[in-house]
């Protein structure tokens, strides 16, 4: 395939959930559920699963396919390009995370989704919120932490879709994204994880891909 090396290259290291793990296994249900098709019935909370446990290999899964499409374009979102993190003209989005950065702060969006893409990862590899050890439970706050992961993790996907689709089709890595994207839009829809407003700057990209399937 040619340009393949570029197209697997990820923006952050991928973060790998543990072969022979439990979670590895849902992992495997989950491929396996999207290979026949009918996203709604894969995202779907498999039997006897566990809510958190089913949110988080899918949030891990989704932080993985983000990395790798905004891998492929990283090239096109430089500072010149993208002075502001932006979804289109009518949103923009400010950084913080509540911790290193408590006031938002105005910056360009591959500064932005460095700063969501390095927050993320460290959630993700804080063993008491993102628990991979059988029988370590999840923590209270988990959903809300899971939650704001991915409201943020859509920010770029919306970003990507406003600023970057055309050199998204020049790499021919439509089919790509609108699979990925879909994706986690069922999955957000089917247990309520993003809040409607949130998902606004794509709202007529939604409606599209998801009509078909009511």
């Amino acid at each position: 395939m040619l340009g393949g090396s570029r197209s697997s290259k990820t923006f952050k290291p991928k973060k790998n959930i543990p072969e022979g793990s439990h979670q590895y296994e849902l992992l495997k249900h989950a491929e396996a559920t999207l290979g026949s098709g009918n996203l709604r019935m894969a995202v779907m909370l498999p039997e006897g699963e566990d809510l958190n446990e089913w949110v988080a290999v899918n949030t891990v899964d989704f932080f993985n396919q983000i990395n790798m499409l905004y891998g492929t374009i990283t090239d096109f979102c430089t500072e010149e390009s993208c002075p502001v993190m932006s979804a289109g003209p009518k949103y923009e989005y400010h950084w913080a995370d509540g911790t290193n950065i408590k006031k938002p702060i105005k910056c360009s969006a591959p500064k932005y989704i460095d700063y969501l893409m390095t927050w993320v990862q460290d959630q993700l590899d804080d063993e008491t919120l993102f628990p991979s050890k059988i029988g370590v439970p999840f923590p209270k706050n988990f959903m809300s932490v899971a939650k704001t992961i991915l409201k943020r993790l859509f920010r770029v996907y919306a970003h990507i879709y406003h600023q970057h689709f055309d050199p998204v089709i020049q790499l021919q890595e439509e089919a790509h994204l609108n699979t990925s994207f879909k994706h986690f839009i069922f999955f957000v829809q089917e247990f309520n994880l993003i809040d409607r407003r949130e998902l606004a700057p794509l709202q007529e990209l939604i409606e599209k891909l998801t009509s078909k399937d009511r």
